[in-house]
């Protein structure tokens, strides 16, 4: 049997590793990769966030929004430090792309990468106004739940650790959305603009979860970077939504 056999059964089986030392180097691409996605898009969606804080109706509103972006780049941070001990030059990384850098707000990206960074593809639109940040807020936040319930078990330790820690605030971000949202459709006019950005914003989440079937799962899977097909995960999303939304009349 060879190591790179040997390995992979242990990865799959549930065995984890600690340090750089001792991460094999097919092992570690994949790794490293799924860590920049993960910290361009929460630096992407703090940069993109951002804005919304002047959109807030009131005080506590920017508060909430404040405290979604400057957490959003706390994330981005503490994995991006995980890099670090893998020599990623992180005042390099950091400042390499524009992180508010937007397309057009009708164009169409589906789950394909844009651009040079590895943001996810939803955090490529702009948002419009408040009540546009709260949808996307309520959406994405929910989706990164469930995300991060499957990101807390990868086989890499350190990272796992840092993904449970993460896990509640994320959570929190989710309520403080839905929060938001349960105010705005508390009146008839609010709630035609919350379900405009609604329907906007759910196909995009969606793509987040990636393609059905997907090969590159199975490879994730035997890294132990991976544990729940895409579509599991995705329809895990939308039952959670339809429960969310549903009380709100908005679903």
């Amino acid at each position: 049997m060879s190591d790179a056999i040997a390995i992979d059964d242990y990865l799959a089986q549930g065995g984890v590793l600690t340090s750089p030392d001792n991460v094999p180097p097919r092992y570690r691409g994949e790794l490293l990769r799924l860590m920049s996605s993960f910290v361009d898009s929460q630096l992407a969606g703090s940069a993109g966030f951002a804005a919304s804080i002047n959109f807030a109706p009131g005080i506590k509103a920017r508060i909430a929004a404040s405290r979604i972006t400057l957490e959003k780049a706390d994330h981005a941070e503490r994995v991006l430090a995980l890099m670090g001990a893998f020599g990623t030059d992180t005042g390099r990384y950091q400042a390499q792309h524009d992180w508010a850098a937007r397309v057009d707000r009708d164009a169409d990206l589906g789950a394909v990468r844009h651009g040079n960074d590895m943001r996810l593809s939803v955090f490529h639109y702009p948002i419009t106004g408040w009540t546009d940040a709260v949808a996307m807020n309520v959406l994405m936040g929910l989706a990164t739940g469930v995300q991060l319930s499957e990101l807390s078990r990868v086989s890499y330790a350190p990272l796992a650790e840092v993904f449970r820690e993460i896990a509640p605030r994320e959570a929190r971000h989710a309520e403080l959305g839905l929060e938001g949202l349960e105010r705005i459709a508390a009146a008839e006019a609010g709630r035609g603009g919350a379900r405009a950005s609604l329907a906007y914003w759910r196909p995009r989440v969606a793509a987040t979860f990636g393609v059905a079937g997907s090969a590159r799962y199975d490879t994730l899977r035997r890294l132990g970077l991976r544990h729940t097909p895409n579509e599991a995960l995705l329809a895990e999303w939308e039952r959670t939504v339809t429960d969310r939304l549903a009380p709100l009349g908005l679903d």
